[in-house]
């Protein structure tokens, strides 16, 4: 029972791990003994972000540059990984991208990046690191992807993001397939549903401008009915959970974090 929630020593890959929800997860995992690698497809960004979490948790935070939104990326990035580690305990598939606008005024470049950074990209995330995350699972200790939803992707969203809540239900489509298919290869596939937590991506989108630190989140509050927005321990606490023994029995669920907005 000590030992249920340990994450200590495991290889992790976060994308989008330079801010946000991606960013919690990481540290999470960085302050409980693993070795974590993030991505971005910014370098100074994903590079900032390593140093300030060694800095404020120790261990090691590697920082790699990709972006994501179809094959190449993914190759590049499982490349990169491959010269590094010989496998990989978990993935989490965290990059992701969002775009509002009138349903009149809708783009389809804004159909087009969020499908492929938000669907496209993690599927072909999970294909290239197949091996690496083949060689960290056994019977006994299986190698775990989470992918981060949303319950946008559960149920209608508030925002006029149209693209976004069809590619959210999609991951978590996608999510069930995989589990079903990998865990007998002993990769266990799951993902998070994220509510509100103080991020740039939901700060541009309640009227904060980008500016997490002085957005209204006690207004985003009000509307939840735990009465406050996600912290870091809410999002990494889950995630942990299902990389951990205590999670090893769990396979193709989609799991909300959202303080009951759902289910209310």
């Amino acid at each position: 029972m000590q030992h249920l929630f340990s994450v200590r020593d495991k290889v992790v890959l976060v994308t989008g791990g330079s801010r946000g929800i991606g960013e919690m997860i990481a540290a999470g995992f960085l302050a409980n003994g693993a070795k974590v690698y993030i991505s971005s497809r910014k370098a100074d960004a994903c590079r900032a972000t390593a140093d300030r979490l060694m800095e404020r948790y120790g261990g090691e935070c590697i920082p790699i540059a990709a972006d994501l939104s179809g094959l190449a990326g993914a190759e590049a990035l499982a490349a990169e990984l491959n010269e590094r580690e010989r496998h990989l305990d978990v993935l989490v598939n965290n990059a992701g991208q969002a775009w509002g606008a009138s349903l009149e005024d809708f783009p389809e470049k804004g159909w087009d990046r969020v499908l492929a950074v938000n669907v496209k990209g993690p599927f072909f995330v999970i294909q290239q690191l197949l091996p690496l995350l083949e060689a960290a699972g056994t019977a006994e200790e299986p190698a775990r992807v989470i992918n981060v939803g949303s319950i946008d992707g559960l149920r209608p969203p508030r925002l006029q993001t149209y693209s976004y809540s069809p590619s959210k239900a999609a991951i978590h489509a996608m999510t069930r397939q995989l589990g079903a298919e990998l865990a007998p290869r002993h990769i266990l596939v799951n993902a998070i549903a994220p509510g509100p937590f103080p991020t740039w991506m939901l700060s541009t989108g309640v009227g904060g401008g980008g500016d997490v630190e002085n957005t209204d989140w006690d207004e985003v509050a009000r509307g939840n009915p735990r009465g406050r927005v996600g912290t870091p321990e809410d999002i990494a606490g889950l995630a942990i959970f299902l990389s951990s023994r205590a999670g090893a029995f769990t396979v193709g669920e989609i799991i909300t974090c959202d303080g009951g907005i759902v289910v209310s």
